[in-house]
């Protein structure tokens, strides 16, 4: 899931150039755990050498693309897996993991601190890490004259016309959570109409969310020229003024919920130090390293959240989403209607 700020692609560098062991067969004796990852994976260095110490595990990350590049990696190699553990199947996608048998059953003794408000299946293969909903953000300052729009249909209105840029549902991440929002606002009978009605007031397509935030956005460090962007109800945390006021805003009645998920995969070389590290992940310290390292919730209950949050970026209460199996069964349908439909 490609997505955030610049900090977290400088965290997993440091992380990779100080924590990771980079050949391919480890020493002998050695506990090495392949933790393979998307992109976008980021922990602390000195937590990795702090587990690496309490229990003698070498946590190895791989990173494999995006969310869905991440699953069809998975899928396409499950006969001879690429790593011993996962980090960052997300909710659109775990349906297609979970069909595939993917995962081996592993009941974390953590995932009952918060973890199993998001699980999936009965047999415990993946445990909830995070939470990071996608929705609208606005530049306050840019709309203050014309008002913020509420709710998704808002965007057809013409006083907003070429003001939203959003991302390609086939090529990122929150694109993808911004059309299935709209299926599940509009339904299957009118989120076509409701995306012509999108076009025709001038919507912006482009290929990922660091484009739209930091390019297109007028209200991030690009100061792009459009006020609406479909980014993360995080974000605004990473937009405060110098007098403390937040320059952004998340509306929260606009929001999909996505959740990131860990397990342990079938066939690992070393399953036992797998669940360790599933453990890990679903951990007090890690929980409350992923707001600042990849900007998304923790899934642990309990875990104080950064002062710029609780002030910014507080977790929607009512965000959506569309059950996996339904995703699983109509994404690739869906996001080619959207592209005839959008992109001609």
């Amino acid at each position: 899931m490609l997505r955030r700020v610049l900090p977290v692609v400088s965290a997993f560098a440091l992380l990779t150039a100080c924590s990771v062991t980079t050949s391919d067969a480890p020493p002998p004796g050695e506990r090495v755990v392949t933790l393979v990852t998307h992109d976008s994976f980021a922990i602390s260095p000195e937590l990795l050498e702090e587990f690496k110490a309490d229990t003698g595990i070498t946590i190895k990350p791989l990173a494999s693309g995006s969310a869905g590049e991440l699953t069809n990696k998975l899928v396409l190699t499950k006969d001879a897996p690429i790593g011993d553990a996962v980090f960052g199947v997300d909710s659109t996608f775990a349906s297609r993991a979970l069909k595939e048998d993917v995962f081996a059953e592993y009941a974390s003794p953590e995932a009952r601190q918060g973890a199993q408000r998001y699980e999936l299946d009965p047999p415990n293969r993946l445990h909830a890490v995070d939470v990071g909903d996608v929705c609208l953000n606005i530049d306050v300052a840019a709309l203050r004259d014309i008002g913020e729009p509420k709710q998704l249909a808002d965007l057809a209105d013409p006083k907003y016309r070429d003001m939203l840029v959003v991302e390609d549902p086939a090529t990122s991440s929150p694109g993808l959570a911004f059309l299935l929002n709209t299926i599940a606002v509009f339904g299957e009978q009118n989120w076509q109409n409701y995306w012509g009605q999108l076009k025709a007031n001038g919507v912006k397509v482009v290929s990922g969310w660091e484009e739209a935030y930091t390019q297109d956005f007028s209200g991030s460090s690009g100061k792009g020229s459009r006020p609406i962007v479909v980014s993360y109800a995080s974000s605004p945390s990473a937009e405060i003024g110098d007098d403390g006021t937040p320059r952004t805003k998340a509306l929260p009645d606009t929001c999909y919920r996505q959740v990131e998920y860990a397990g342990v995969l079938n066939g690992a070389k070393n399953p036992d130090d797998a669940g360790k590290v599933v453990d890990f992940l679903l951990g007090e310290q890690v929980q409350a390293d992923v707001p600042g390292q990849m900007y998304v919730y923790p899934s642990r209950e309990g875990v104080t959240l950064p002062e710029a949050w609780t002030k910014a970026a507080p977790l929607p209460a009512g965000s959506r989403s569309l059950p996996a199996a339904e995703v699983d069964a109509n994404r690739e349908r869906w996001v080619q209607q959207w592209r005839t439909l959008v992109q001609g």
